[in-house]
């Protein structure tokens, strides 16, 4: 539901020159995604959303290959999910996790990991938001404009730091741990989560490099010049336009 603004060119130079690093993608192009993409488990809705989510680009960014194990953190409706199952294959596994907490608040929630449990390479985990039970030796832990409701008014203080001390202790050593989420202003307070569903990606990188992972890129692809980054992004004036940034960070070893 989130549009890029901008023109696949920009786009193009911007994926480059926001890399922290200017290292070279983990895959060998975003076009060998194009079988996942197209797989027939996919909904034509989710086929419909992948040029504004940049999906290719963002398996790309991630390092996604066949294979591997990976787990969704916080799946929401499953659309990464479903990526994720056909892009490693039947030698891949994925973990859906979907805390117990939001399949509590909205039943949607708890049928899209019921959907993505029937995939014959995804289980689902329905562990408390602050207790995720993901299996060990993963690749790749990924979390799509979710990172921010670690820290909701419901949740304790310290739920973001014990779900990142459990990607770090799931991930095999060089694994990655990939965040996108919504920008919120320069310096804004963790308050931007509850109010804004926001998140000051300073704020992330400082949380998740507490934990021990060394950041490893950044792409701002998913960027928007025109979002303020003050409106809740729910809001009609900016929902499905937001300005998202892109990091990906490293276990080291």
């Amino acid at each position: 539901m989130r549009r890029s603004l901008f023109m696949a060119a920009a786009a193009a130079v911007i994926l480059s020159s926001a890399s922290l690093t200017a290292a070279p993608a983990y895959a060998s192009d975003p076009g060998s995604y194009a079988a996942a993409l197209a797989d027939t488990g996919r909904t034509a809705e989710d086929r419909a959303r992948d040029e504004a989510r940049h999906a290719a680009e963002t398996l790309d960014f991630a390092g996604v290959r066949p294979g591997q194990k990976i787990a969704d953190m916080i799946i929401g409706g499953g659309y990464f999910t479903r990526i994720f199952s056909a892009a490693v294959g039947p030698e891949g596994h994925v973990t859906a996790w979907q805390p117990a907490e939001f399949i509590a608040f909205q039943a949607s929630y708890g049928d899209s990991l019921t959907a993505a449990d029937a995939l014959p390479n995804v289980d689902a985990i329905r562990s408390p938001i602050g207790a995720p039970e993901f299996p060990a030796d993963l690749d790749l832990v990924f979390t799509a404009q979710n990172y921010h409701d670690l820290h909701l008014q419901p949740f304790p203080a310290d739920t973001a730091s014990k779900v990142n001390a459990a990607a770090f202790a799931a991930l095999k050593p060089g694994g990655r741990y990939v965040i996108i989420d919504h920008y919120a202003a320069v310096g804004s307070d963790l308050s931007a989560a509850r109010t804004l569903h926001r998140i000051d990606i300073e704020a992330v990188k400082r949380e998740v490099q507490a934990a021990g992972f060394v950041l490893d890129g950044e792409s701002d692809i998913l960027a928007n010049t025109t979002d303020p980054r003050t409106a809740n992004v729910f809001d009609g004036s900016i929902r499905g336009r937001t300005s998202q940034f892109m990091l990906r960070f490293r276990k080291p070893g």
